[in-house]
């Protein structure tokens, strides 16, 4: 799909992976639409670039419906949709003041599994509406799960399950979706260099960084940008969950 003048939602889009998604985005020609929960973060992003900032609550239906149809009202149904917004839960099931608090580990379903849903549904409802484009593409829709969904660590229950039910629902909505032709597609990252872990100390992130085979660092925010640049660009991605992790497999701690 050529993404010029195609109108184009990224959740999480004010920092990390969003943030290089969005510009990437614009840069190419989209109609940019970020949605993200820190709505002032999303204007300062939105400003640099030239596209639309909405506040999202991912997890919930009616914030989700809200922003979607304000991006819909600004700039047409979206053809592409770039989910990224997540939170990285991390507890013990057995910690040391006893069994993990069941709303903790729900929290981290409900914004990374459910908030990914969410947004899938309501744009493909829309996309599938969309006169199609060239090879009766009408859409694709591309998700965030995470190494942990297949090498989750320690402390990593909630975190691994939400990723591995956005990895596992993939197939199941790119056949549904075909006869829209509309595409599904997620991505795995490994460790990347993003607002949460430059905020640990410099040798735990070199340190981090050594534990990839190659290339031995932090991934980059915009490698992620260019792998979802290639996905909307190749139609026969579809279904298949790509890890981005430079051939890292997480030790269980």
């Amino acid at each position: 799909m050529r993404v010029a003048n195609i109108p184009a939602i990224v959740t999480g889009g004010a920092s990390g992976l969003g943030e290089a998604t969005a510009r990437a985005l614009r840069a190419a020609g989209a109609q940019v639409a970020i949605l993200d929960f820190n709505l002032a973060a999303a204007k300062t992003i939105a400003a640099e670039i030239g596209a639309l900032a909405l506040q999202c609550d991912v997890a919930s239906a009616a914030s989700a419906e809200a922003a979607v149809a304000a991006a819909t009202a600004a700039q047409g149904s979206a053809r592409i949709l770039v989910n990224c917004a997540g939170i990285a839960p991390g507890a013990r099931v057995v910690g040391r003041n006893g069994p993990m608090p069941l709303d903790d580990f729900r929290k981290g379903i409900e914004v990374n599994l459910i908030g990914t849903f969410n947004l899938i549904r309501l744009v493909a409802a829309g996309a599938s509406t969309l006169e199609p484009l060239e090879g009766g593409e009408r859409g694709v829709l591309i998700s965030t799960a995470s190494i942990a969904a297949f090498d989750g660590q320690i402390g990593q229950a909630s975190y691994a399950a939400s990723k591995a039910g956005v990895a596992g629902m993939t197939l199941p909505i790119a056949r549904e979706l075909a006869r829209f032709g509309i595409r599904a597609v997620t991505i795995a990252p490994g460790i990347f260099e993003t607002a949460m872990l430059r905020g640990l100390p410099e040798n735990v992130q070199q340190s981090l960084g050594a534990g990839v085979p190659f290339p031995s660092r932090l991934g980059q925010p915009d490698e992620y940008a260019r792998l979802v640049m290639a996905i909307i660009d190749n139609p026969m991605l579809n279904g298949e969950v790509i890890r981005l992790d430079g051939a890292l497999r997480m030790p269980p701690q």
